[in-house]
């Protein structure tokens, strides 16, 4: 009888606004007469550097993509439908929410490879459409959690995902050094020595990839996912004496002084101390060392697109599956909060008719990756996508009646040794969630009962929960607006989100 009274309460809130999903509104990614001015003549091509766990305070000492950002576009509040690896990427290659993917966490039962691979996430991927619609596609570097290079699947020999034209991918390649790769099906080890720095490795791939392509009038879709600057924070050699006096910035929300009104897995915390702070200025010099060599490979993706003549059929897109804090709210360094530091990440496109210097305020996510390569390649999304395409942004138009409210949704992980994240899943780290997330607002939901309310205009730093002072008849609405979104699917997911 309750679940009966909250999907008539979802109904009555979706009729009202007058957003019903069949009046064919909005339709997904159909650009506005604006936005149709600037067309590539052919097929573009998509470069896809995608970091792990790269923060917004790193950009600022990545001279490369700070000159993205003065030729191309950014966006300001792009937000993750969850801030950890695997359903983070689970999401980027389906245009999925979580709870549409089935892959809440980075290891069985609830996650990782085996996971999206049953539950069809490989065939639902982009690749494949991107295939089929006539791109040479490859992918270098991470690829999901638990997948492992040598494993065969029942296969002949090592597996690769349907869908990838050529495939470059390792399972463990956090420590940077001393990995194996699958490449194309044949296993090749990688030492210790400088020249098998992965990131390095995966650059000269890349840069291959694309000479090489150069001869082909085939169109190509390229993503190089590396592990950078996740933990544990080891940069080239190059790069590791560099910054030597750098510190982690000091937000208003770094070692928060008060947080009696936080939840309780967060009041657990106290006040950090100088032996932690110092642990963190440290790990955010790594973690800057570390971006050097994206930064570089990114720049030497650019060159050689120019170089080639490529760069005016070419778009390149620069982001990452989650952001990290370190030091705010008392939290020394993880993710997988609903707060900005974990779920707000840099993206940047560059590209044939994407305005230069340009800045976008509408909320984009994940999901909407998948949907903008497959526009961008002449490909209709799944009706399945909860997404919707970011080209129209890129062509200096605005989709009509965007989303007004994106949805943050996040399983507690149990702890593993073999989780590159469980640093963060150990007690004291958020318990499972759902969120809303817009301009004005974070309202997150625990599983405990427990409730958060940030006022963002006032207080962007999210340091005063007033979730108390919230009249009863907006709270119902937002948990009605939460339920309707942890519950959508498709053409439902555009429709609810259109609220707030």
């Amino acid at each position: 009888m309750i679940r009966h009274r909250r999907l008539a309460a979802v109904f009555c809130l979706v009729a009202v606004l007058g957003l019903s999903a069949c009046s064919g509104i909005g339709t997904r990614g159909k650009p506005d007469d604006g936005a149709r001015k600037v067309k590539p003549a052919k097929k573009p091509n998509i470069v896809f550097v995608l970091t792990d766990d790269l923060s917004w305070n790193l950009i600022a000492h990545m001279p490369q993509v700070l000159g993205m950002q003065r030729e191309g576009l950014t966006f300001d509040d792009f937000l993750m439908a969850d801030s950890l690896c695997c359903t983070s990427r689970a999401t980027i290659f389906t245009g999925r929410y979580p709870h549409n993917t089935g892959v809440r966490t980075n290891f069985p039962p609830d996650g990782g490879h085996q996971v999206f691979k049953a539950n069809g996430g490989e065939q639902a991927s982009f690749a494949p459409l991107l295939q089929k619609a006539g791109y040479r596609t490859a992918l270098l570097g991470k690829y999901m959690n638990g997948y492992r290079p040598h494993d065969t699947q029942g296969g002949p020999g090592p597996y690769v995902p349907p869908g990838w034209t050529e495939w470059y991918v390792t399972g463990n390649g956090y420590p940077e050094y001393n990995y194996n790769m699958n490449e194309n099906g044949r296993i090749v080890p990688y030492g210790s020595r400088p020249q098998d720095y992965l990131t390095d490795v995966l650059a000269a791939k890349g840069l291959d990839f694309i000479r090489r392509a150069q001869a082909s009038s085939q169109p190509f879709f390229m993503e190089i996912s590396t592990f950078a600057p996740h933990g544990p924070f080891i940069p080239a050699p190059r790069h590791a004496g560099k910054f030597p006096t750098l510190r982690a910035p000091r937000s208003l929300s770094f070692n928060e002084a008060d947080i009696r009104d936080k939840p309780s897995w967060l009041r657990s915390h106290g006040l950090l101390r100088k032996p932690g702070i110092a642990r963190i200025d440290a790990g955010f010099r790594d973690r800057v060392r570390m971006v050097q060599s994206v930064d570089e490979m990114i720049g030497r993706i650019r060159t050689t697109l120019k170089q080639s003549g490529l760069d005016r059929d070419t778009y390149v897109m620069f982001g990452s599956d989650n952001g990290f804090h370190m030091g705010e709210h008392r939290l020394a360094g993880g993710k997988m909060t609903a707060f900005d530091t974990d779920i707000r990440v840099p993206y940047i496109v560059v590209g044939p008719g994407v305005p230069p210097g340009h800045r976008v305020g509408e909320s984009a996510q994940n999901t909407d990756l998948a949907p903008t390569f497959l526009e961008l390649g002449g490909v209709r999304p799944p009706p399945a996508t909860d997404g919707r395409s970011l080209v129209p942004f890129l062509r200096g138009g605005r989709p009509p009646d965007w989303r007004q409210t994106a949805l943050v949704e996040h399983v507690k992980p149990p702890p593993s040794p073999e989780d590159p994240d469980r640093q963060d899943s150990l007690p004291g780290a958020p318990t499972t969630y759902n969120a809303l997330r817009n301009d004005d607002l974070l309202y997150v939901e625990y599983a405990n009962g427990e409730r958060e309310y940030y006022d963002r205009r006032r207080d962007p730093h999210e340091l005063n929960n007033i979730v108390r002072t919230l009249p009863e008849q907006r709270r119902r609405h937002l948990s009605d607006l939460l339920y309707a979104l942890t519950h959508c699917t498709g053409e439902t997911c555009t429709t609810a989100g259109r609220s707030r």
